[in-house]
Formats: C-alpha cells, structure tokens, sequence
C-alpha cells in the first residue's frame, strides 16, 4: 500500500453506516489507515454491544440504537449495502454536503498502484454461481484469484490483505454498484434483468442503472445476455473505454462477438481469429454442473469474462468440470419411489424460480413466503404445462395460488396453511401425494424466506431433512 493512499484517510473523520460484516471491514480498514471513525447502528442487542466492544478496542466510536444522526463533523459517510438510500442519515449527509459510498468504492479506491485487475458480475439471478465458476475458470488456468464482493470475504479486507492475487472474480449487487461511482472494472457482465428489490431502488428503471453501472469504464469487455434486451441496451448507454467490445451470450448457435451453443458444445466466436467464420469449442454442455439451461447460461457469461482476461478454452473446460455449486441451488437431494427431489431454496424471487421450474418436468412445486411486492401471474403462465401440483406455503402464499387459479385452474394445489417446525416436512409429503414416478418435486419458492425460517438456507436445509425423512419411511415400508 503506498503511502498516498494512506495521507489521503489520515484524521480524516468518517461515519460507518452498519455494523455488519461490510461495515466492521471498513471501519477496521480506515482506522487502521488513521482516520477517526464512528460506527452508527439502530439496533442495542448484545450481539450488537458486543461487536461495539471489539471496535472500540481499536479506538472506533461506535453509537448504538441512533441510525438517523448524522455525527458531527462527518466528511464521509460508508454505508453497509442494504441502507436504502432514502435513509434520514443519508438526508442529513445531503444536507451537509458529505458524500456517502459504499465499501465496495472505498476497496476501489485503497487499490495499490499493481492491483488485480476486477472481472464483475451482477444481475437479478446466478451472480455467486456464475461468480464461483468464473473462479474456477481462473483457477485452473493457473491464476491467483478469489472469488470476493458479493459473497465471501469482504472485499476490502482482501484489497488490504497480504495474499497477492494476478485477478479477482467479483460478484457486486446493485445496492453495492449504487454506492460504487468511481468503479471501473477490466470487465463486466450483467446476467439478467428482473424486478428485484424495487422497495430499495424505487422503480425498475432505478434499479436496472444500477446495475449498468458495472459496465462504466470497462476497458476489455461488457458481456451481455442475447436473450435479455435489457442488458444489451445498458451496453450501449455505458461509457466505456476505446476499443471495449460488446460480447453477448446464448443458449443458441452465436453469432460473431458471442458465445453460445452448438450440438451440446459451448462455443466462442468472440475471441478468435476471423470470428465471422471460425469458432472455438470451449467444453461440453455436460461439463456444466448441473446442466439446466439457466446455469449454461451462467457458465458461457464465466467464460466470456475469463476468455476476456486472455484465458485458454482449456482451462474453461476444466474450470467448469471442477466446480461444484453451493448447496441450496437446484441441489439433488434424492430420489424417492421414482420421485426425484430437488432443492432450490436460493430461488427467492420468480425469475429464479421461473428458470428453475423451466429446467424440470413434469413438477411438483414447492413454493411461497415473503413475496417481496412481487407478482406471480407471468411465472405461473410460463410454467403452467411444467406443473403436475403445487403445495404452497408461507404468508404470501395466497397471492400465488390466485395467480394460479387464474392461469392454471386445472393444476391441484394444496394450500398449507402452518407455520410450525413441521411444516416442511407436512409440504414434502403432500408433493409426494401429488407426484408420480418420474417426477420433480423442486422447491423453487419464489419468495424470500424470513416469515418461517431465518434464511433459504435454513429453508432449503429443512427440506433436505424432509426429504431424508420421506425416504427413510419408504425404505423401512420396502422392507
């Protein structure tokens, strides 16, 4: 770190927004740098008194249960992602005439003079997934890299740290590029586009600059998804650097500047040689794990972005062979009675649960919980002729079986109507009621998670045990 980046924070006083896992990362990180920091937070639990006595044993500041003050003599505020941006201590900041950044700028801006350079990925769907990939692309082309941002170690911390690395698979939020203004990546990738989190931006439009933002400065490559429009048209309103290429993916035949598929192999006719005539096999569609269209899709943006940074097709191939994704994400859990079960408890919103439903059928849905504002009448008539039943769950669970008694009468839903620990377990079985050898039942809720369980991996879990459950039982009725 040079000793520029160092005078730049030296007693300079900043407010943190959060102390959560981001916001202790940069208030250790700028007062380790000398800045005067204080941390503000609305909660007073014990956790939260705890984590306050460990700042404050660095000479950290931190004020509890008064998220809406903006401290004295503030010169720049750090918000931990999730603070909307009508938050009253950003008003009081606007007032002041301090600008207020996320950690994920502050990162940017402690980068040394011989950084990794950043290969981003954002989007409403497959981010950590394609993010991981990315990583393992990287990996086995012999490269020093992590995959951080989003998921992870906070990204300042692995700026700050000691390991050096020759390039960073970077997974942002658009909560993160909001507050981000002066990133500038090698090269970007956009998934999708979905309403998402439009409490927090406001409007789609909001949120979809956002998340266009990752494309701003790019200098090699913003890559795009032919199938969604959207992304391509933040591609053309970015400004980005002379001589950056526009690279599209798709599940189809590409066509040149793509990546995309051809007789189950993935192909690249964006960085090869006469890319109007010539194309450059990748890997299998096999070698994706799993093989379900939407996570091919995230494979092809992973190699975009590695063949962006001058990766060899070899190492696509064997960095896809090598990952295995997080648990909870189109996970098999079993097969039961000639049932198969399969856990996407990650899909909390319907454009993920709509790319997973799309890649099974016939199906047994498990679906419901917090709908976030969401509607479900387009998720339903694209997946209506998928569904052989539906057992709902969750607060929200009325607003999908209406959708559904609109758009799929003829479907059988069982509307479970409990909340309890066994709640789970009562929705796995009634699928398996519903379901007939050859089957999926796939929880894909559509819906966040926190009215029954702390998080979807709590959720997902649960249905694991289910499942295990349901198969013990009919292991023991075999014998």
């Amino acid at each position: 770190m040079g000793s520029r980046q160092v005078s730049s924070w030296q007693g300079k006083n900043i407010t943190v927004a959060g102390l959560g896992v981001s916001g202790i990362s940069a208030a250790r990180a700028l007062a380790g740098l000398g800045a005067v920091v204080t941390v503000v937070d609305g909660g007073d639990g014990e956790g939260h008194r705890a984590r306050a006595a460990e700042l404050g044993e660095l000479g950290i500041s931190v004020r509890l249960a008064d998220a809406e003050t903006l401290p004295e003599g503030t010169e720049l505020v750090v918000t931990s992602p999730g603070w909307k941006p009508d938050s009253p201590l950003f008003a009081a900041a606007a007032a002041a005439g301090v600008d207020v950044v996320g950690d994920v700028e502050i990162a940017w801006q402690l980068r040394g003079e011989n950084a990794a350079p950043w290969l981003a990925i954002t989007g409403t769907n497959g981010k950590t997934t394609t993010t991981q990939m990315l990583a393992s692309i990287l990996k086995a082309a012999g490269l020093r890299t992590a995959a951080v941002g989003n998921i992870g170690t906070p990204i300042i911390d692995v700026v700050l740290g000691e390991q050096q690395y020759d390039v960073l698979a970077v997974e942002l939020s658009s909560y993160q590029l909001h507050w981000a203004p002066s990133l500038r990546v090698h090269s970007g990738a956009v998934l999708n586009l979905a309403p998402d989190h439009l409490d927090w931006h406001g409007s789609m439009q909001a949120y979809a600059a956002d998340k266009g933002r990752i494309y701003e400065g790019n200098t090699v490559a913003c890559v795009y998804n032919v199938a969604d429009k959207a992304t391509e048209d933040l591609v053309m309103e970015a400004d980005v650097e002379e001589g950056c290429r526009a690279i599209g993916f798709t599940l189809g035949a590409p066509g040149p500047s793509m990546l995309g598929v051809v007789d189950g192999i993935l192909v690249d006719r964006a960085f090869v040689e006469n890319r109007q005539k010539n194309a450059q096999e990748l890997a299998e569609v096999k070698d994706v794990n799993p093989p379900a269209p939407h996570n091919i899709a995230n494979a092809l943006a992973a190699a975009a972005l590695a063949r962006a940074f001058g990766v060899e097709p070899r190492a696509v191939r064997d960095g896809l062979r090598n990952f295995r994704p997080d648990a909870h994400r189109v996970a098999h859990v079993d097969e039961v009675a000639g049932v198969t079960y399969v856990d996407d408890s990650k899909a909390t919103n319907t454009h993920a649960a709509e790319a997973s439903l799309a890649a099974f059928e016939p199906v047994v849905w498990i679906a419901g919980g917090l709908a976030k504002g969401a509607t479900f009448d387009e998720l339903v008539q694209k997946s209506a002729k998928r569904l052989r039943g539906v057992v709902l769950i969750g607060a929200d669970r009325a607003l999908i079986a209406e959708a559904l008694a609109r758009h799929a009468p003829e479907v059988p839903v069982v509307d479970l109507d409990r909340t309890d620990t066994g709640a789970m377990l009562a929705a796995v079985r009634e699928a398996a009621a519903l379901a007939e050898p050859g089957d999926t039942v796939l929880l894909a809720p559509a819906c966040a998670s926190m009215d029954m369980f702390a998080n979807y991996n709590k959720r997902g879990d649960a249905f694991a045990d289910a499942v295990r459950e349901l198969a013990a039982e009919s292991a023991a009725d075999t014998v």
